[in-house]
């Protein structure tokens, strides 16, 4: 069966349209085809109550706290019962009535003046032409007499080996000191392992028997000297004849040059070493060494790590000047060993030698003639001596110039004696037996212009001030407990109250010297000139 639906026809809205909407939709049912008009009507009012209220207000609870109770207390303080007093002084007492003028005697005063006025003027005359206290200073501190020992270093490895310490040296900040380690007996110990060690003594927590920087050295060290403006640099010379600079900066690598061995190395051990400014460039430095091979050389560093030789000069028995009468040496021997240098602190190419046969000399740098020796060399060869001094009975192992008087200095050998002599005359102008066995080192205080120090071999450093006394020390020293021999001294030049000894035994003791060895007296520079005018003449 077919269903067809036939479409409605919706009238046309339009103004007459809207106008019967208007008038109510009613009558749209009324007739047939015709919509009826819109009417309005009003219907009660329909409400819905709340469930969720009623809910929650079943639930709902009420709660209250309340804290602890609190406790408390009063409490009063009071003062303590206080009294004032009072003070008074003493009543002024009424100064003295001053008699008149009037009152006085005057004509016997004049007498008296008159009487005594020629004796007053004549005895001001003698105070004025006296010359008692010329140059008198007037010191306010106290002197003290003691020394004391400060610190006693060692290095057990090196001690253990039996090592004696052949060198010291204060750097330039006068903080660190090094110790060289090998041996001064007699023996072959060129393959010896031997240690260079420096100890910071201004480093809180300090300890005597581990040195900040240890090197170690392939050949006996016997001598070393740190730079004087590097405060890490430090020359040595080896038993070996080799020279070697270290930087003590560089721990891991410490090696800076070396010599090395070549035609120009020494053939003998090298028993001093000292650092000399260029005489071009004084903040550039060389190494001076001197060895008992008769020769004493000038090292420059190269950017290689090499030393090579700058200048040279040789001794040779027949071109030292006859000034004094000298032993003949053996037959076939021409060179003359060098055992200790020491330089002028007036004129920086003035030096003094110490040599094996027991004679200074005095020698400059700036020599030109030609040594006769055929060592080898790759420079030409110097004899550097001027003059010849009266001998020691031995080896003269140790000279220091006075850093006071340009002319004087002190030499220490084997005889026991120390003898002062002066740069004009070849006969010392004192000589004074400080041991029975050997001298082995002799320093000029850098502070006191009478004042040095000595070294023996019986273990005690002897400290002299001339100006108290020209035959005996002032102050004993004992060194090794022993009598093991004291090879080695230095002053601190900066940390003047400070004097460092090494010794055999392997240790080296810090002595702190008293203000009686550190405080210039009064005209002591001068007594040191009448000293050296009065014994010359």
């Amino acid at each position: 069966m077919t269903m067809r639906a036939s479409p409605r026809h919706f009238p046309r809205v339009g103004s007459a349209g809207a106008a019967a909407l208007a008038a109510g939709g009613a009558g749209v049912a009324e007739g047939r085809g015709r919509p009826a008009p819109l009417q309005d009507e009003t219907l009660g009012v329909a409400s819905v109550p709340s469930q969720w209220r009623s809910v929650q207000g079943i639930r709902g609870e009420t709660k209250s706290c309340q804290t602890a109770g609190i406790a408390t207390a009063e409490a009063s303080a009071q003062a303590r019962t206080h009294a004032d007093a009072q003070v008074q002084t003493e009543a002024p007492e009424e100064p003295a009535a001053m008699a008149p003028v009037s009152q006085y005697d005057t004509l016997r005063l004049e007498a008296f003046l008159r009487r005594v006025e020629a004796m007053v003027i004549r005895e001001l005359n003698n105070n004025w032409q006296s010359h008692a206290f010329d140059g008198y200073e007037v010191n306010w501190t106290e002197q003290q007499q003691t020394v004391s020992c400060l610190h006693t270093l060692v290095y057990p490895l090196a001690q253990g080996q039996g090592l004696h310490v052949t060198g010291i040296s204060w750097n330039s900040t006068g903080s660190v000191l090094a110790c060289a380690y090998g041996r001064l007996d007699d023996g072959d110990w060129s393959t010896l392992k031997a240690y260079v060690c420096t100890w910071n003594l201004d480093r809180q927590g300090l300890n005597p028997q581990q040195p900040s920087v240890v090197v170690e050295v392939p050949s006996a060290v016997m001598c070393l000297a740190f730079h004087p403006t590097q405060p890490s640099h430090i020359a040595g010379g080896l038993y070996s004849g080799e020279v070697l600079v270290w930087d003590m900066s560089r721990p891991e690598d410490p090696l800076l040059w070396r010599t090395g061995l070549t035609d120009d190395t020494h053939t003998d051990p090298v028993y001093q070493v000292l650092w000399l400014p260029e005489p071009r460039h004084s903040h550039r430095f060389q190494v001076l060494s001197a060895a008992t091979d008769g020769k004493v050389l000038l090292w420059r560093g190269s950017g290689a790590g090499q030393l090579r030789l700058a200048k040279g000069f040789a001794l040779a028995v027949q071109q030292l000047p006859r000034s004094t009468k000298l032993k003949k040496p053996p037959r076939g021997e021409t060179e003359v060993g060098v055992t200790s240098v020491a330089f002028s602190s007036f004129d920086s190419s003035l030096f003094v030698l110490g040599t094996e046969g027991g004679f200074p000399l005095k020698c400059s740098l700036a020599s030109e003639a030609a040594a006769l020796t055929r060592m080898p060399s790759s420079v030409p060869l110097r004899a550097p001596v001027q003059f010849t001094f009266s001998p020691h009975g031995g080896p003269v192992y140790s000279v220091s110039c006075s850093p006071f008087h340009r002319n004087l200095f002190l030499s220490a050998g084997t005889d026991g004696h120390v003898h002062l002599y002066s740069m004009l005359q070849a006969q010392p102008l004192t000589s004074l037996q400080l041991s029975h066995k050997y001298l082995f080192a002799v320093r000029w205080s850098p502070v006191r212009p009478l004042v040095f120090a000595a070294a023996s071999g019986e273990g005690d450093v002897q400290l002299f001030d001339l100006q108290k006394s020209s035959q005996k020390p002032t102050v004993s020293i004992t060194q090794t407990q022993d009598g093991s021999p004291v090879y080695c001294l230095e002053f601190n030049s900066q940390q003047t109250q400070l004097l460092a000894a090494g010794d055999a035994k392997g240790m080296v003791k810090v002595w702190q010297l008293s203000t009686a060895f550190t405080e210039q007296g009064p005209r002591e520079a001068e007594d040191l000139d009448q000293l050296a005018a009065e014994i010359a003449t």
